[in-house]
């Protein structure tokens, strides 16, 4: 029998040889120089070497760093001066996720910042008194006074999951701090009231766990370090059926659910996209701008993976028209949902590439 790790040799796939589509070209994610990539000016952009994922299996240093209503734990790789990326990580992930990335960014000279979102790894709340919010935009707003607090004026934004949908606030609401964004998914913005409307039944079975973490037993799974373990473990396994990871690499990310604050964060973010739970007032004012889908006009580039059970139909069409300006679409066949570490070089390869779009 042909099991989900066994699967991935027998296709060739899952080893860092992932396949693009380019408006309809399909090539090998390596292979760069097949596509002729070049930019605006005509001048080549730099290929990113393949690496196989799982090459690397830990960052430097965590540092920390006072940012908002956070002391925010991130990992830094690259050059002090180089030009800034910063890589957000989704939920059951942590900055593991682009373990593979960072260095290969950093060997084409960029800075690289990835950090723990609120409620992950060593990313810890400054004060008890603040509330465990995990709305859309307070999350965006994280990021931006990280990016204060490093004194980053602009910088490249790369995300997937929480990440992405991070990344296209930030890219929506203030874009000038976004050098360029690659966004895992493409436009992922919530709007809570669109939310009140059912999907499809296959779809709505894949979103099982929002489900239940909007019950009583969902959010005592979570506060059980048991439970929680094996149902992240669970999501992993279904939402990524080709990747061939293995237990050392879930139980590192695994780490990071153990924050105090990593129940509540979780179970506050998808209960307040089903309009089940409060928001604050405070960020009142974005969740408005937000809720009309404002288009993203930095240069941007989409990435779908094709085995993620979210992926939508169409090639990236049902969300197109919300980027306006320079921009590119590629689809990575076998690469489920956690693209970056699924596909490390395919997606710093589009870093490097929206950086020169």
């Amino acid at each position: 029998m042909i099991d989900r790790r066994t699967f991935s040799k027998v296709l060739g796939i899952g080893t860092g040889a992932a396949a693009v589509s380019l408006s309809g070209f399909q090539t090998d994610a390596g292979a760069v120089e097949a596509r002729g990539v070049r930019n605006a000016g005509g001048a080549r952009v730099p290929v990113v070497p393949t690496v196989a994922p799982g090459t690397h299996t830990s960052f430097g240093r965590v540092k920390q760093v006072r940012a908002g209503v956070l002391d925010v734990g991130y990992a830094e790789e690259g050059p002090r001066h180089g030009p800034v990326v910063i890589c957000l990580h989704g939920w059951p992930y942590d900055i593991h996720s682009y373990v593979d990335v960072a260095p290969l960014l950093a060997a084409q000279g960029y800075r690289v910042i990835v950090p723990f979102l609120r409620g992950h790894g060593s990313t810890t709340f400054l004060s008890p008194r603040t509330v465990r919010n995990a709305q859309q935009s307070a999350v965006a707003l994280d990021i931006v006074a990280l990016m204060d607090a490093l004194k980053i004026d602009k910088a490249l934004l790369a995300g997937f999951d929480w990440g992405s949908r991070t990344a296209d606030i930030i890219a929506a609401l203030w874009p000038e701090r976004v050098k360029g964004l690659v966004s895992v998914s493409g436009y992922l913005v919530t709007n809570v009231e669109a939310q009140q409307k059912p999907l499809a039944p296959k779809a709505e079975y894949t979103w099982w766990y929002q489900y239940y973490f909007a019950t009583e037993r969902g959010r005592l799974a979570m506060e059980d370090k048991t439970d929680r373990h094996d149902l992240c473990r669970l999501v992993w396994d279904t939402v990524s059926p080709t990747w061939d990871f293995d237990d050392a690499v879930f139980e590192r990310t695994a780490a990071a659910f153990e924050n105090p604050d990593y129940a509540a964060i979780v179970i506050h973010n998808y209960r307040w996209r089903l309009g089940l739970a409060d928001g604050e007032r405070r960020y009142d004012r974005y969740e408005k701008v937000l809720a009309t889908r404002p288009v993203i006009d930095v240069p941007t580039i989409t990435l779908d993976p094709e085995r993620d059970p979210f992926t939508a139909p169409g090639d990236g069409a049902s969300y197109r028209d919300r980027f306006t300006g320079r921009y590119a679409h590629r689809t990575l066949v076998g690469i489920g949902h956690n693209l970056p570490q699924e596909a490390p070089t395919a997606f710093a390869q589009a870093v490097v590439d929206v950086d020169h779009l």
